[in-house]
């Protein structure tokens, strides 16, 4: 048997793993939905808050979900019975979300995604100081050094086997080696501008614009699309890690049925 904890001292818990003042001025993120006095022995961890992992955590009784990206982001402007959120409030679920708050922190999606080639001597793609006040530099993306030179097609492999996908979207040149990679999770094709004034020979993403592409290509950076979200499940499986072991009493459990919603067919 678990004991269970307060759901209020595992918000805490999760916000020291991921401030949420250090997230991005436009996200939502922290504790959406839950009663802080309600005790919680079952926490399920998801990139998205979907039907089925809705429906998985209510076979698990999990009184926590922790869903990477937003269940609740734009304003509401109602809630009926087709809305996930909407059941959760009804059956005591509670949602939480780290979404960019893991982003930017040490030890979070972005160092997860660099840890999958091993990059040494990283810092941030997109740097900052942290809101905190006490001088440490966070930051969306990385840039980083191989340990040693590989080809681009190994890396490619590496990658793939650390992610545990079987494909991805690759533009720019295809051979060669590299040494220098940048990392940036889920949807920060954007800051490929960033990768190459870094002087990024490869930079890693979950997805990027067309034109942003033929742009990377143009300027001899490849760049590796993993899609979306398999750019950042590597991430919530370590911090379902991290709860489980900082959390005497709790279940921390990883989604079995949380997928990329694209295929390649």
């Amino acid at each position: 048997m678990h004991a269970g904890m307060r759901l209020g001292d595992i918000e805490n818990l999760l916000n020291n793993f991921a401030p949420p003042l250090e997230a991005e001025p436009w996200d939502n993120v922290g504790l959406l939905v839950g009663d802080r006095e309600a005790a919680v022995d079952v926490v399920l961890f998801t990139v998205d808050y979907t039907d089925a992992v809705a429906a998985e955590a209510r076979a698990l009784g999990a009184g926590l979900v922790v869903a990477y990206h937003p269940p609740i982001f734009s304003p509401l402007k109602r809630l009926d019975e087709a809305s996930p959120v909407f059941r959760a409030i009804r059956d005591g679920v509670a949602l939480y979300s780290p979404h960019t708050a893991l982003d930017v922190v040490a030890g979070g999606t972005n160092d997860l995604l660099a840890d999958a080639l091993q990059l040494t001597d990283r810092t941030p793609l997109r740097p900052r100081t942290s809101r905190s006040g006490d001088g440490t530099v966070v930051g969306l993306g990385r840039i980083g050094r191989l340990p040693e030179a590989i080809s681009r097609p190994a890396a490619l492999l590496a990658l793939k086997r650390a992610l545990g996908v079987e494909h991805a979207l690759l533009a720019g040149p295809h051979d060669g080696d590299v040494t220098r990679v940048a990392v940036g999770a889920g949807a920060c094709g954007d800051l490929y501008k960033d990768a190459i004034a870094a002087g990024a020979e490869l930079y890693v993403t979950g997805e990027m614009r067309h034109h942003d592409a033929l742009a990377c290509a143009a300027a001899g950076l490849t760049v590796v699309c993993m899609l979306h979200s398999n750019s950042e499940r590597a991430a919530v499986r370590a911090y379902a890690e991290r709860v489980l072991a900082s959390a005497a009493g709790l279940r921390a459990l990883v989604s079995t049925v949380d997928r990329d919603p694209f295929r390649f067919a």
